[in-house]
C-alpha cells in the first residue's frame, strides 16, 4: 500500500471514529427522559451513591426536571431535540473530508474550533444554569476529547497534502477569462 493510500485509509478510519461518537452523543439528546430513568435505577442498583451521592443526587435532581418538564411543558424537549438534529447535522458535514481530506480540511478545523468553544461555554453558562463545576468539567472533556481525533486527522491530511502537492484551486475556480485588447 503506498503511503497516500495508507494515509487516507487512516484518515477515513478517525473520521469514521469521530463520527460515529458525534453521531451517538446526539442520538442520546432525543430519549433524555427515559435515559435518566434508566440511569437512576443504574446507579441505584450498583449502589454508586454509596461512593458517589453528588453523582446520584445530580441525577435525580435532572431527571425529576425533566420528568415535570415532560409532564407539564414538554414543548421545552423540543430544545433537545434540535441538540441532537445538529450533531446529526455537523457529522453530516464530516463526508466532504471523507471524500476529500485536502480540499475539506476546512471542516476539520471547523470541528476544531467547535470543540475549542465547548470550554467557554461550559465555564460561561455552567454557573448560569446552576450546573455543578464537577458536572461542567465532563462537559468540557467534550471538547477535549472530540479535538483529539481531529488533531490527528488534520497532521494526516498535511502529510497527505505534502505527499500530493495540494489541491490546485485553479481547477476548482476557474479564474475568469480577460478579453485581449
Amino acid at each position: 500500500m503506498s503511503d497516500r493510500a495508507a494515509l487516507l485509509k487512516g484518515i477515513r478510519a478517525w473520521l469514521v471514529f469521530f463520527v460515529v461518537c458525534l453521531v451517538l452523543s446526539g442520538a442520546t439528546a432525543f430519549p433524555l427522559v427515559h435515559e435518566l430513568r434508566w440511569t437512576e435505577e443504574l446507579l441505584r442498583s450498583l449502589s454508586v451513591g454509596e461512593y458517589l451521592p453528588a453523582l446520584v443526587e445530580w441525577i435525580e435532581r435532572v431527571r425529576a426536571g425533566l420528568d415535570e418538564a415532560d409532564a407539564r411543558y414538554p414543548f421545552l424537549l423540543y430544545g433537545t431535540d434540535w441538540l441532537a438534529f445538529a450533531h446529526l447535522v455537523i457529522a453530516v458535514s464530516f463526508y466532504g473530508p471523507y471524500r476529500d481530506p485536502v480540499r475539506n480540511i476546512w471542516v476539520i478545523e471547523f470541528g476544531m474550533i467547535a470543540c475549542a468553544g465547548i470550554i467557554p461555554l461550559a465555564l460561561i453558562c455552567g454557573p448560569i444554569r446552576d450546573i455543578p463545576f464537577w458536572w461542567t468539567v465532563i462537559d468540557m472533556s467534550f471538547g477535549v476529547f472530540g479535538v483529539i481525533p481531529l488533531y490527528v486527522v488534520r497532521r494526516r491530511i498535511k502529510r497527505l497534502e505534502a505527499l500530493t502537492g495540494g489541491w490546485d484551486r485553479k481547477t476548482v475556480i476557474p479564474a475568469a477569462s480577460t478579453p485581449s485588447p
